[in-house]
């Protein structure tokens, strides 16, 4: 449903992405503005192409790191509640993707709509399972997602992800919330977050 809409510029449409040709490579960074807790009515008005965004903020260091971030690794990740389902199965074997000698990762993840108790049990199920193995760095995606009475998203992540001891950065336009920034697994990312700067470099190779 979100494909007619307008993207912001410094985002890609995953229809543009679609049609790149191997090699290619394509920069994301925050627009600094979202849409929360407000939908169109498609069926009142089909027409729509725009959104009306009514917050704003950038990424930002979730686990209160100062330094600067510049990692690069392998893409892989998604939807919270729905990788929690694939812990104890191949399919969230990330060792075929880091490849031999092995490749480092940039994980991304991001609540959808689970309260903050349930999805810390779901991360860490996911770290136990080695999904987040060889990883440099975390993607945290913005949440409508509710907290819950004695915790709170940004919580949830730090109790079960802290541990790993790498940078996570929060409130990237990875995740229901729109904007989108289309992310491709296996692609090779380039991550950069510094005071002057924040970004995500894909390449198709």
């Amino acid at each position: 449903m979100d494909t007619p809409y307008r993207v912001p510029e410094s985002l890609k449409s995953w229809i543009e992405l679609a049609s790149l040709p191997e090699g290619s490579v394509f920069r994301q960074s925050s627009p600094g503005y979202f849409r929360a807790n407000d939908w169109d009515d498609w069926e009142t008005n089909p027409q729509v192409i725009e959104h009306h965004y009514n917050g704003s903020g950038s990424w930002r260091h979730l686990d209160g790191r100062t330094q600067n971030v510049d990692v690069t690794g392998r893409l892989i990740g998604g939807c919270i509640e729905t990788l929690s389902n694939l812990t104890g199965t191949g399919n969230l074997d990330t060792r075929a993707l880091r490849g031999s000698p092995a490749q480092s990762l940039i994980v991304y993840v991001e609540a959808s709509g689970v309260e903050a108790t349930t999805i810390c049990r779901q991360l860490h199920g996911l770290r136990m399972a080695g999904f987040f193995e060889g990883a440099e760095a975390v993607l945290i995606g913005r949440t409508n997602a509710p907290d819950s009475p004695t915790l709170t998203q940004d919580d949830a992540v730090l109790d079960a992800l802290g541990q790993l001891g790498i940078p996570m950065i929060g409130d990237v336009d990875c995740g229901h919330v729109p904007p989108q920034m289309p992310i491709i697994n296996g692609a090779l990312g380039h991550l950069v977050c510094n005071g002057a700067e924040q970004y995500l470099d894909q390449y198709l190779a």
